[in-house]
């Protein structure tokens, strides 16, 4: 079999243990991130640093344990683009932190949070403008706040963070080339999705500072949450596979317990979930729930998801208890305790990925991976028997499903009753539409008479001014 045809293979295996059926083996894909480094020799620093070395590390392992699909890149936070805008919220390895461990987020000091408590009326009305005026002059630290003096440093902060998430993002593309004919292994996931009120404990408020307002001003965090989902949402919807195969990765932080408390998820974090799932599903996009933390709770919240619309990723939850809930359902990845790859002994990976393959993967619907991101710790003993023990024990008899083109989706659709869910149906209006900084309408306004193709020169200007809006959403999102 030549690697094109191993590709095709552990793609279609891939696809049809997410869409919940049947393939010919259990896929393996595992999250790793700065385990890459330590498997290829390299420092955390190393692969931070130098994107590189992180791309070279990641095809390294994908070749040498023949994995299914992997993250292109899982420690995507590049460290020369985070100090291009001097981002205020990473420890950098080897920069105020040891050279050796994984970037650190550095949660905003009480009172300092990078949004004020008493700023959630200039969010709630213009999100992007609130990310430009506000948000990033206090989290980039050569950034000059509106109405001070514009400085070459502020000036560089814009031009070369820009210019190096272009650089960044454009090196993805030959990565999962490499990926694809050096190892034939699939790319895991595509596009990136955060929950609304994730964001606001992230990146605005802080745990901390939401933590307060959840009790003072519990309407404006709602209506806050309102007014980023249609942005989020775009912001999902536009990094997603064109093909529609691979899942839009949902990385979920402050929604479970013991964060926020189970009422609060039912106000506020799941309302301004759910309609985002679903309209990503409408578009024919599964979304990878990786359920970082213990999520049990609101597992019958999830049920109300359309079937095979989310692949649920357990992390601190049993993964033989989130089979018997959830899978009926959707497909489950992960489950596999991190600390037993870690530290385990060989028998105890066996025996326990053994018994996952007996309970959890025995009707298909289920891709073997740790519970969490692998960083430095992880033994690459005990991760080759992990992809050892599904590849031996987790062949299906009469297994098999296959993707005969790339842009052929398989699987199951959106089924009619999914495309009358209201999903995110009449969104919250803010003063600039997801995807836009400067709406045409606003600068024809300042241009002189335009003569010839009026609706060429809008099309030029409304993508260029795009991709203002990518680089705002995406250090919100992304780093």
């Amino acid at each position: 079999m030549n690697m094109e045809q191993t590709y095709q293979q552990r793609l279609s295996r891939y696809v049809a243990a997410m869409r919940n059926e049947k393939p010919d083996c259990v896929p393996v894909r595992p999250f790793v991130a700065e385990f890459t480094a330590r498997y290829a020799g390299y420092t955390s620093q190393e692969v931070a640093h130098d994107y590189q070395k992180a791309f070279e590390a990641a095809v390294k392992c994908a070749r040498d344990y023949g994995w299914d699909a992997v993250v292109p890149n899982m420690v995507y936070v590049w460290t020369g683009l985070t100090q291009a805008m001097g981002l205020r919220y990473y420890g950098v390895p080897g920069i105020g932190i040891p050279a050796d461990v994984g970037f650190n987020y550095i949660e905003p000091p009480e009172g300092q949070a990078w949004m004020r408590e008493d700023e959630y009326d200039a969010l709630i009305d213009d999100p992007t403008g609130f990310l430009y005026e506000v948000w990033f002059p206090r989290v980039c630290a050569d950034a000059a706040p509106m109405g001070g003096p514009c400085t070459m440093r502020n000036n560089l902060a814009f031009v070369k963070g820009g210019m190096a998430m272009l650089q960044y993002f454009y090196a993805f593309g030959p990565q999962i080339q490499r990926l694809r004919t050096e190892c034939g292994t699939a790319s895991a996931i595509a596009g990136i999705f955060k929950a609304p009120f994730d964001i606001l404990a992230d990146k605005l408020r802080g745990y901390v500072g939401l933590t307060m307002d959840m009790h003072t001003q519990p309407d404006k965090v709602l209506k806050a949450c309102e007014a980023l989902m249609p942005h989020l949402c775009h912001v999902g919807l536009t990094t997603a596979d064109p093909a529609k195969q691979v899942p839009i990765g949902f990385w979920m932080h402050r929604g479970c317990v013991p964060f926020v408390n189970p009422k609060q998820f039912a106000s506020h974090y799941w309302p301004t979930l759910k309609p985002i799932i679903e309209e990503f599903w409408k578009h024919g996009h599964q979304t990878l729930f990786y359920a970082e933390g213990k999520w049990g709770h609101h597992y019958d919240a999830f049920r109300e998801l359309p079937d095979r619309s989310i692949v649920y990723h357990c992390d601190r939850d049993d993964i033989f208890e989130a089979h018997r809930r959830l899978h009926d359902k959707f497909a489950l990845s992960g489950g596999v305790p991190n600390v037993l790859l870690s530290y385990g002994s060989a028998d105890e990976v066996r025996a326990f990925c053994e018994r996952v393959i007996r309970e959890v993967a025995r009707e298909g619907g289920y891709i073997m991976d740790a519970s969490a991101i692998m960083q430095n710790d992880t033994s690459p003993e005990n991760l080759r028997i992990m992809t050892q023990v599904a590849r031996e024990l987790g062949v299906y008899s009469g297994g098999g499903y296959q993707v005969t083109a790339p842009d052929q989706t398989r699987g199951p659709q959106p089924t009619p009753a999914d495309l009358q869910r209201p999903g995110l149906a009449d969104p919250r209006p803010t003063r600039r539409a997801p995807g836009v900084c400067v709406p045409w309408a606003e600068k024809q306004k300042e241009l002189p008479e335009i003569t010839g193709d009026v609706d060429l020169v809008r099309r030029v200007w409304e993508a260029n001014d795009a991709l203002g809006n990518v680089f705002i959403w995406q250090c919100l999102l992304s780093f």
